[in-house]
């Protein structure tokens, strides 16, 4: 792998100089440990076309990352470029192939991650469900009908998605055993702790299969089945930078820092991903030679309770290590100057036994002083927008005597 790795700088740098951002920065037969960071803001700054490594006739397709301010965040690719994101798609530990029936309930819009696994689905021949997310035309009861009635084995969705899916299978009363066909649920696209994985896997008894990637770049890594997540660095190299030193490592702790090795439309050299991962090369069991990635959050996240930074995760943690037997799906936590502040969703009759068991736990393992209390089920998720049942928006032109053409554009 360090061989190959090694190979490939040589050409990523020298198709790097195609690109007008690279053309300005690199010099022919730089070395990379002298090339400085590319940041966000650097791709912002380059928006549409300034990251561009080959002719606009060769691009297949055009993405933007969720979660822009101001300028967005551009990415495209070629046609070769999409085998290679499907090849990386599908490196999971339970492999989707043509006997499977996948739901890929991540938005679609300009976001790389729904249209990468709908090709990479039907390119390993299974049948694709595209329910898209936060969109009018799929609403939660479409979704948990489509995992039912079509047997879905597959999910592809945010690990927040599958615990929504939850609520909307009790609000539409379907019966415990109504999904039994799911293999594994595919998750992506925010942090998730370990507590909430095998809350998880509990509640929909197949694995949760996690996976690590971006909009520019596309899959980074992906679960082995001793649990831990691998970095494709055969594709792409990873470095990690410390803020504070300006320090660039092979492994440890610190800010990703990737070069992908094969990137045409948009090549980039040492990117800063802005995310704060633990990277190390070390044997696994599984018998991967791939480094293991751990995520642990973006730099500057979180927030300051009575001395103590707290971050999602952390307190996430607690909240799904509560028993199962309380029901709590859903929560949420405001962090004040001298205590941090939870709520938690009980459908039953232990509100109060849940909230004290949080609170004290809370305390004991955070340090903070905690206010937890239990609301009632539907509170922090609305149960009648589980239950929705109209959809997009559709204009209408046509309307009988008696009807009111005021309503020139309606629901359902």
């Amino acid at each position: 792998m360090r061989a190959l790795q090694q190979e490939r700088i040589g050409p990523t740098l020298r198709h790097a100089l195609d690109s007008p951002f690279y053309a300005k920065r690199l010099q022919v037969g730089q070395d990379l440990s002298t090339v400085g960071l590319t940041t966000k803001s650097d791709l912002r700054d380059s928006y549409p076309f300034g990251m561009l490594g080959v002719p606009r006739e060769r691009l297949a397709s055009y993405h933007e990352s969720s979660g822009s301010t101001g300028n967005p965040t551009p990415a495209y690719f070629t046609e070769a470029e999409w085998t290679d994101l499907a090849d990386r798609f599908v490196r999971k530990t339970v492999p989707l192939g043509p006997q499977d029936t996948m739901l890929v309930r991540i938005p679609y819009g300009l976001v790389l991650a729904g249209h990468m696994a709908h090709w990479a689905a039907m390119r390993g021949g299974a049948t694709v469900v595209p329910g898209d997310c936060r969109s009018l035309a799929v609403p939660y009861s479409r979704v948990v009908r489509v995992l039912r009635d079509l047997e879905v084995t597959l999910t592809w969705s945010t690990p927040s998605e599958s615990l929504l899916w939850v609520a909307a299978a009790k609000a539409a009363g379907y019966p415990a055993g109504s999904f039994t066909s799911l293999r594994a649920l595919y998750v992506a696209g925010e942090p998730m702790s370990s507590a909430r994985r095998r809350r998880i896997e509990e509640i929909w008894g197949a694995p949760v299969i996690e996976e690590y990637g971006c909009t520019e770049v596309g899959p980074l890594g992906s679960d082995c089945p001793y649990g831990h997540m691998h970095f494709w660095a055969d594709r792409v190299l990873p470095e990690i930078h410390d803020p504070q030193t300006g320090d660039v490592t092979a492994e440890g702790v610190g800010q990703l820092v990737i070069t992908p090795l094969y990137r045409e439309a948009m090549p980039l050299v040492r990117y800063d991903l802005e995310d704060l991962v633990e990277l190390r090369y070390e044997d696994c069991p599984c018998g991967w030679k791939l480094p293991t990635v751990r995520v642990l959050g973006r730099l500057g996240q979180g927030y300051t309770v009575a001395g103590r930074r707290l971050g999602q995760i952390q307190v996430e943690e607690l909240v799904y290590r509560l028993p199962a037997s309380y029901g709590v799906l859903f929560w949420r936590a405001r962090a004040e100057q001298d205590r941090l502040v939870v709520e938690i969703e009980v459908p039953g009759p232990d509100g109060e036994d849940a909230a004290a068991s949080l609170a004290a736990s809370v305390e004991a393992e955070l340090g903070v002083p905690c206010v937890a209390g239990a609301v009632p089920e539907g509170t922090l998720v609305p149960t009648a927008l589980l239950a929705e049942q109209l959809d997009a928006m559709k204009p209408r032109k046509l309307f009988g005597p008696d009807e009111d053409w005021g309503q020139a554009v309606v629901r359902g």
